[in-house]
């Protein structure tokens, strides 16, 4: 990404409200870290010089756990690059193309990948953009930020290809109500699998039972025991765990999976906002249960984007895949958003709404 300046007519020009990083974040992530700012201006075509860029519209832009980690000041680089104090905040979102400079894109084109928090986003390097097929024109463009995009492939990298699932195996998913959660839990009921979730709500433990079609589900902030809970909902243990919370949580699984389990560890909210990580005391079991347990990236499995969007897609137009979308309105709500995914807020995938198409 990088900033849109001079070269083109004069006239074509547009306001562009973006939301920066105010300061390095320690602790929970608060609204004040954030700052929108609204008195800048973008010229609606390609600068020159810029070939094989683009200029996008964003539309919607998503907002993910894994955006705290960028916050903060790192000892050492990660697998995203961290951001900067005074910089636009960064993250997955829907966009048009505007202008075009690359031969694989054109003006009018749909796309999702990382753009910036803005209103519009001038983008140098483009290996992290998607053209959005026209055989999915039927399917809503905000599904690109959760269910057809890096919350959808996540759950089904995570799912399919890191655990291996079975018919009839015993699955547990933590923050199952999430944008990834809501998902591997339909993915596994449609494997035939025993599927119990994990949410901080008793609206939130509802819906997973009702509309997303978990066999059971429990709100982990009403357990004295979380071992308890889960030997209440898996008397004979768990064959797989997808991780998203990490913490106390982890520990109690480790101490209730069974022999051969796996453990797809896709992410920790609960220690994003910690100073002090919690310690986990009960890995004895991955040696004595034989449990693989396994970190992932879900970038590293681009190549079966295709492969993905073919299952999923069927199962959208079949009607056996449910999502559920918490739009937040007008990117001046986008740190709102953000924060109250920490706070669990958030009734299933949270988007920014930026503008309507």
């Amino acid at each position: 990404m990088g900033e849109v300046g001079n070269g083109v007519e004069e006239g074509m020009k547009a306001g562009n409200k973006k939301v920066l990083l105010k300061n390095y974040v320690s602790g929970y992530v608060e609204e004040s870290d954030m700052e929108i700012v609204t008195n800048d201006t973008v010229y609606l075509k390609l600068p020159q010089g810029y070939s094989n860029a683009l200029l996008l519209k964003n539309l919607y832009l998503s907002c993910d756990p894994y955006m705290r980690n960028l916050m903060s000041k790192l000892d050492e680089p990660g697998y995203i690059d961290a951001l900067l104090p005074g910089s636009v905040i960064r993250g997955f979102g829907v966009s048009r193309v505007l202008d075009s400079g690359h031969s694989d894109f054109k003006a009018g084109d749909y796309v999702w990948g990382v753009t910036g928090w803005e209103e519009y986003t001038l983008i140098t390097d483009t290996q992290s953009l998607f053209k959005i097929p026209i055989f999915t024109a039927d399917v809503p463009l905000s599904y690109y930020t959760g269910l057809l995009g890096m919350p959808g492939f996540t759950a089904y990298v995570g799912f399919y290809e890191v655990c291996s699932p079975k018919k009839g195996e015993y699955v547990f998913i933590s923050a199952a109500s999430g944008a990834v959660g809501q998902l591997v839990g339909q993915f596994a009921k449609l494997m035939g699998c025993y599927v119990v979730g994990t949410a901080g709500s008793d609206e939130k433990v509802e819906l997973l039972k009702t509309k997303f079609g978990f066999d059971d589900a429990f709100n982990y902030k009403m357990e004295e025991d979380l071992g308890v809970a889960l030997k209440r909902c898996f008397p004979e243990g768990i064959d797989i765990y997808f991780e998203n919370v990490g913490g106390a949580m982890l520990d109690a699984v480790l101490k209730n999976m069974r022999d051969n389990g796996r453990i797809s560890v896709c992410g920790m909210i609960s220690q994003y906002n910690l100073e002090k990580p919690e310690g986990i005391y009960n890995l004895m079991n991955l040696i004595t249960k034989r449990i693989m347990m396994k970190g992932f990236v879900v970038m590293d499995y681009v190549h079966l984007y295709p492969k993905f969007m073919e299952m999923v897609i069927k199962y959208i137009k079949g009607g056996e895949i449910t999502y559920l979308e918490d739009k937040a309105e007008g990117i001046e709500n986008a740190p709102a958003a953000l924060v109250g995914l920490f706070r669990g807020r958030n009734v299933g995938k949270q988007l920014v709404v930026v503008a309507h198409e």
